[in-house]
């Protein structure tokens, strides 16, 4: 079996959420193995991608706060989603892979966790955007659908630190409990990736790390409107 970290968060503020993400991209070779995240946002907000422009995604959505990630994509609103990210070290198979690769490989893994709570889905064969840059809007190819809607949608950010894998999941149904999913998603773990999940906590200086670039990076107006 492999071994691979995994960190519940809960709920944390948004300038938190983005900022301790990149940081656990940073501290992973230290880590020495993937980490698998799950969190929730204390309060209604949106992010947005790396490269989008501030003045675009203001006028495009009514959510605030806005964050820009440290990865690409779209605008995601986050209010009743569920997010998770993963990261590797560089020496991993995952950040070897294309990035089409590892995004399909994603949602099949999600897609798997849906099935385990008998809810079919299906992955996107092509791309049918509707231009407004909203993740949701339209969908990528290997984007996770559920009767023609798109339910997940996943950013990356590969450097030579590793890869950051940032996913979005709408649940299709208010019946279905996240609990049930993340559960699920170990499952699938198991029995796709042969991963076994070893509970995982932040130190203090990660923690201390993500708290001060979440003070001077993400939520300051000159890294959010910086396009």
């Amino acid at each position: 079996m492999n071994s691979w970290f995994l960190l519940n968060s809960g709920k944390c503020g948004a300038a938190f959420n983005m900022a301790l993400d990149e940081v656990l991209l940073e501290s992973v070779s230290q880590i020495g193995q993937p980490v698998l995240r799950f969190y929730g946002w204390t309060e209604p907000a949106a992010t947005f991608g790396y490269f989008q422009k501030f003045s675009e995604v203001e006028r495009a959505t009514l959510l605030r706060p806005l964050i820009r990630r440290p990865t690409g994509g779209g605008i995601v609103p986050h209010d009743s989603d569920w997010t998770y990210s993963f990261v590797f070290p560089p020496n991993q198979e995952w950040p070897l892979l294309k990035a089409e690769e590892s995004y399909r490989r994603i949602h099949e893994w999600v897609q798997g966790a849906f099935a385990e709570l008998k809810i079919e889905t299906g992955l996107a064969p092509q791309k049918k955007s509707e231009m407004s840059g909203r993740c949701f809007a339209g969908y990528e190819k290997f984007d996770l659908l559920w009767r023609g809607k798109k339910i997940a949608g996943a950013a990356q950010r590969r450097n030579k630190l590793g890869l950051l894998i940032q996913g979005s999941v709408q649940p299709p149904l208010i019946s279905v409990v996240r609990a049930d999913w993340e559960k699920a998603m170990r499952a699938v773990a198991r029995e796709k990736f042969r991963a076994e999940g070893e509970n995982f906590q932040p130190g203090k200086k990660l923690h201390a790390r993500a708290e001060e670039l979440a003070g001077l990076k993400y939520s300051q107006n000159a890294y959010i409107q910086k396009r």
